[in-house]
């Protein structure tokens, strides 16, 4: 999230001989840094696991999938499709320029607070291409206060604003990107065919149908009670986190996976807890979501290939979806978890980061089980809480009442509830009893990975309030000498349970003004972090992605 207050503005793309050679050798060499943070990793699944009939299922998701990626590309920026045409046209040593492009989806660098790395390029609007990039918070919000009944379509999350004239409107997204909703809708139908399972044909059929009503819920419905089935997949507009203006507009993504049925199994039992969860949240239980369906299927999954939102920058570990409240009410959500991703990781990035960040003594308890297990119950998290409130009277969201905040602060709940609730889940017997000797020091070389993706980031952000937090409270120590950091164990249960505590009422009153001012106090990186991270340039960011499926 973007927090400083800057005007979006319309940024007006030049790129040619008037740029000064010396600023774009700059350019280009910060550019191939900031490339080599990013470790290439071809993701594949056995093609035994696939019959000939999956085979062409996944053909066709693949096929919908790029059409997905289209669009997201388009709601980055405005001028995102005639910069790629340019840095295309280019030779030479500008290739590094459209190879960074392709990663961030866009000229502004997603690892560095969205600086722009293309000559000519201006800062990035708050509100990416979701609105008209002049138009500012105040203009918008006064527009509503004249015209009371635009609420619903302008803070949909599914519709575009635009001007008519002197008039602001809100275009539905099925009109905006018809020309790419369409043909991606003809790949789903045609991907049902080879659909031996009805779940999952089901929903291909309705969230096609979806594509073009604009009406997302049946088939987010039809998603999460989808069984029995081994193709996973999800596409359509979802997250909010590239909407930093307001945080209500969704961008469009896209999932193919390969379910494996047997770790899926393993980790089913975790759903019988949700309930529980949910009661030892540390709130007042009026504030609990004790009114929600807590079915959970947790799916792991070896991802085939993805698009849009969930391949820019940082890639998805995980996922819990859908983000529709009323879904969430009525069905309860979906984790799927994307194991051959979160292997990757752990090895080329998480490892390395705690040798050089974490005390020895904690550098041997960082586990992949225990890796693997936060980043479960982080999605498991997302799920339980504060959703629907009730504020001066109203009914509403915790998502509309925190606007651009909603994001960082819900990443940094369910990650903070991550760790929380597999402590619980440990001392109910679970898993062993000594897991928890490995859960804190891997939770803490975690926040070292993810602040690198930059701190006004959601998840980068978040992390960054975490650690900064934890800090101040003691839990995490630091030793001057070795310029190391390590867990301590008398403390950090308490800060934990503190922390929790203050981001779930946060939600639960839905306090714009509290998450302003907890956000600004702790979405910091304290000078001892950022020595830490200094000595990490040789450890890459994250993972590049290349699919064999391609």
């Amino acid at each position: 999230m973007n927090r400083f207050a800057l005007v979006a503005v319309a940024a007006v793309f030049i790129f040619g001989a008037a740029a000064s050679a010396s600023t774009g050798m700059e350019d280009l060499m910060t550019v191939k840094t900031q490339l080599d943070k990013f470790s290439p990793v071809t993701i594949k699944v056995d093609s035994k696991l696939l019959d000939a009939r999956q085979k062409k299922m996944v053909k066709e998701l693949v096929a919908a999938a790029d059409y997905i990626d289209k669009i997201f590309l388009m709601q980055v920026y405005e001028n995102n499709y005639e910069i790629k045409k340019k840095l295309e046209a280019s030779k030479g040593k500008k290739s590094a320029l459209l190879e960074y492009f392709k990663i961030n989806y866009g000229p502004f660098d997603r690892l560095d607070h969205d600086k722009p790395f293309v000559e000519g390029v201006g800062f990035k609007p708050l509100g990416a291409n979701f609105y008209p990039s002049d138009m500012t918070k105040d203009e918008f919000e006064k527009w509503l206060k004249k015209h009371p009944k635009d609420r619903p379509a302008f803070e949909s999350n599914f519709t575009v604003i635009k001007r008519d004239d002197k008039r602001l409107i809100a275009v539905p997204y099925s009109v905006e990107y018809k020309d790419f909703l369409e043909p991606a809708a003809d790949h789903l139908r045609k991907a049902a065919k080879y659909a031996d399972n009805a779940t999952l044909k089901k929903y291909l059929l309705s969230r096609a149908d979806s594509f073009l009503s604009n009406d997302y819920y049946q088939s987010d419905v039809d998603w999460v009670r989808m069984k029995d089935h081994d193709i996973e997949v999800v596409i359509g507009p979802y997250e909010v986190y590239e909407d930093s203006l307001f945080g209500y507009k969704a961008a469009f993504e896209a999932f193919v996976t390969r379910v494996d049925p047997k770790e899926s199994e393993r980790l089913a039992k975790v759903v019988a807890y949700m309930g529980d969860l949910e009661k030892n949240l540390p709130i007042d239980d009026r504030y609990k979501g004790l009114g929600r369906n807590l079915e959970s299927p947790i799916i792991v999954a070896q991802e085939i290939y993805t698009a849009g939102d969930t391949r820019a920058g940082v890639q998805t570990l995980a996922f819990n979806l859908p983000n529709d409240e009323r879904v969430r009410k009525e069905e309860g959500s979906k984790k799927v978890m994307l194991k051959n991703v979160q292997t990757a990781k752990f090895n080329k990035v998480l490892i390395p980061i705690a040798k050089k960040v974490l005390d020895p003594k904690d550098v041997a308890n960082v586990d992949y089980e225990a890796f693997f297990a936060h980043t479960l119950l982080h999605e498991v998290s997302h799920g339980i809480g504060p959703g629907e409130i009730v504020k001066n009277g109203r009914k509403t969201t915790v998502n509309k009442e925190l606007k651009e905040l909603y994001s960082v602060i819900e990443e940094a709940k369910a990650d903070v509830l991550g760790a929380y609730n597999n402590v619980y889940l440990t001392k109910k017997g679970l898993y062993e009893k000594n897991f928890i000797d490995v859960i804190w020091p891997t939770y803490l070389a975690g926040m070292f990975r993810s602040v690198r993706f930059g701190i006004n980031e959601a998840h980068g952000g978040a992390n960054a309030i975490q650690f900064s937090y934890l800090l101040d409270k003691g839990a995490v120590k630091y030793n001057e000498k070795t310029g190391l950091f390590s867990i301590d164990e008398t403390k950090i249960d308490s800060a934990v349970r503190s922390l929790a505590s203050e981001l779930l009422m946060i939600e639960a009153r839905g306090d714009y003004e509290s998450a302003k001012k907890f956000v600004a106090k702790y979405r910091k990186m304290p000078e001892s972090m950022k020595n830490a991270i200094s000595r990490l340039d040789s450890v890459p960011v994250d993972i590049k992605p290349t699919y064999a499926i391609k």
